[in-house]
């Protein structure tokens, strides 16, 4: 499966309006997680309220005790801070690093911006080291798009 292929049915997902948008964000995360052989745990984080945290709303793949994570802590948490994607190779060379699970060998995370604020971040986990390619990049910066446009309604 292409990632270009999945474009339609996020699209055909965030469009159901009659689903609330958590939902529709955890049938995105269940399609990402289960047709991109790459993506071991999809999730996706807001900033939690005034707080300088993120909360994680919607998620496919191993449940995490990650569900909240300070401003500055592990790549979500440069993320929320830096407004930069954040793409490591091999996360057992990051010092600011969380681990999720003892498997997961790369992560990508890419913030998700509504008018101009960065309001949240998709992130990838992968169990395969160097995962993450510029398409994938590119592929998910597209579906934070998607996604920013169901939440400025």
């Amino acid at each position: 499966m292409t990632l270009e292929s999945l474009k339609p049915r996020i699209k055909d997902i965030l469009k159901q309006n009659n689903l609330g948008i958590d939902q529709r964000l955890m049938e995105v995360c269940s399609i990402l997680q289960k047709d991109v052989t790459t993506y071991d745990w999809v999730g996706f984080y807001f900033k939690n309220g005034d707080k300088r945290e993120l909360i994680l709303k919607a998620y496919a793949g191993e449940p995490t005790d990650h569900i909240i994570i300070p401003f500055g802590k592990g790549i979500c948490g440069q993320v929320a801070e830096s407004n930069q994607k954040f793409v490591v190779d091999d996360v057992t060379a990051q010092d600011n690093y969380i681990a999720c699970s003892i498997y997961v060998k790369s992560e990508v995370v890419i913030p998700l911006f509504v008018s101009g604020q960065n309001i949240g971040q998709i992130d990838i986990d992968s169990h395969t080291k160097n995962a993450f390619s510029k398409e994938d990049e590119d592929f998910l910066t597209w579906v934070n798009t998607e996604v920013s446009y169901v939440l400025e309604i």
